[in-house]
């Protein structure tokens, strides 16, 4: 059997240490003053759901939602199943919604058995539900999910006050939650977009039908990101925060007032130093050809650890606040720098590829923007073969 413990340097340190090639740095402390932030700015009564699907995007879903707790989130959002299961077995006892649509009687038994509330988007899932919840002999919150014009998840919205009431009159299963996702929310303008007035009438009309008929829903949500920073006309009972948690904003216009610290930076050593002639051609196809006598310096991070190879040629590092040119096409383990106008820059100096170094930043949207995606994207693509740890600083 293969001894799983780290192998030991010759120095007795564990080895290969997690800052030897590439890392990602997470801020725990960022995530915690995010989460006060946000709620500070909520209406009157709302609660802060933090959306921790996609591995925290990317930044580690356990240690993000115990700072997001410390900051005054009071529930978990989750995609799958697996990743509710997760933040179970690590202690959180906080409320969790699966935001994805669960349809398998083994999968909402898993709910029942790990305290998860699935979303639903329609009766079958119910009477599901309410068969294992009353064989169990315990009650099964879930959350009806309503489809205000995203054409996703969701039930329609017209069957939006029938499906709550066929809902409410299962004895087994309870009614926590009644909600629904804007497609638009972070339009450009200062008032909100045609699309998103549009969805948050038909929401109100069901909300009414709903009370109208007496019932109890649970906790009205309508909100992500950017409609939690856009107004408070959108927060209801509950807002659903996924980017601006991470300190982004989904939007330039959207959220300038607010205090959103960064959580994420991206840093990777240099491997090798190299001068090279004019004329030499750098990287798979020759895509950058030097113009002078160049110093080339090769950084061991590529495609395979979440740097999109789109940035070929486009992308800019840091060291020590001097922005340093990335040349050739991206492979799928390096890539590589034109440091001539940095000789400082050495075998073994520390570059950061996303955060801060030396009062000069580069932030996802850097990345997004050339590559024609958004900075959601980025921050979930960073593989888990970068470790993540703690945030230091450049010369760690």
């Amino acid at each position: 059997m293969t001894d799983p413990s780290p192998a030991i340097s010759p120095s007795g340190d564990p080895w290969p240490h997690p800052r030897q090639r590439a890392w990602v740095e997470v801020c725990e402390a960022a995530v915690q003053a995010n989460a006060r932030s946000l709620r500070r700015s909520l209406a009157p009564g709302c609660q802060l759901m933090a959306v921790v699907k996609a591995d925290g995007y990317g930044h580690g879903a356990v240690p993000v939602a115990r700072a997001a707790a410390a900051g005054g989130a009071s529930t978990f959002g989750v995609a799958t199943l697996q990743e509710g299961v997760e933040l179970r077995q690590a202690g959180l006892r906080q409320p969790v919604l699966v935001l994805g649509n669960l349809t398998q009687p083994e999968e909402l038994r898993a709910c029942l058995h790990w305290q998860l509330m699935p979303t639903l988007s329609g009766m079958r899932e119910a009477l599901l539900c309410q068969n294992l919840a009353a064989g169990s002999g315990r009650p099964m919150a879930v959350q009806l999910k309503l489809d205000t014009g995203m054409a996703r998840l969701g039930a329609p919205w017209q069957e939006g006050r029938r499906i709550a009431e066929a809902i409410s009159a299962l004895e087994a299963v309870q009614l926590a939650g009644l909600y629904s996702h804007l497609a638009d929310a972070d339009a450009p303008g200062t008032v909100l977009d045609p699309l998103t007035r549009q969805q948050q009438e038909r929401f109100e009309q069901v909300l009414t039908g709903v009370q109208e008929a007496g019932l109890a829903c649970g906790s009205r949500h309508l909100a992500n990101s950017a409609g939690t920073l856009r107004t408070a006309q959108l927060h209801y009972d509950m807002v659903r925060v996924g980017l601006a948690l991470y300190g982004q904003r989904p939007a330039v216009h959207l959220g300038g007032s607010l205090a959103l610290q960064p959580a994420m930076q991206v840093r990777a050593r240099v491997s090798l130093i190299r001068e090279v002639p004019a004329g030499t051609g750098v990287s798979y196809g020759h895509r950058f050809t030097t113009q002078r006598p160049s110093r080339l310096a090769v950084v061991s991070i590529g495609y395979a650890d979440g740097v999109p190879r789109l940035l070929s040629n486009r992308l800019q590092v840091l060291h020590h606040g001097r922005r340093i040119p990335q040349v050739g096409a991206i492979t799928m383990d390096q890539l590589v720098l034109d440091a001539t106008e940095a000789p400082e820059l050495e075998q073994g100096s520390v570059v950061t590829l996303l955060g801060s170094d030396g009062g000069e930043r580069i932030d996802p949207l850097a990345w997004s923007d050339p590559c024609g995606t958004i900075p959601w994207e980025i921050l979930c693509g960073f593989k888990h073969r970068l470790p993540r740890l703690p945030m230091a600083g450049p010369d760690a």
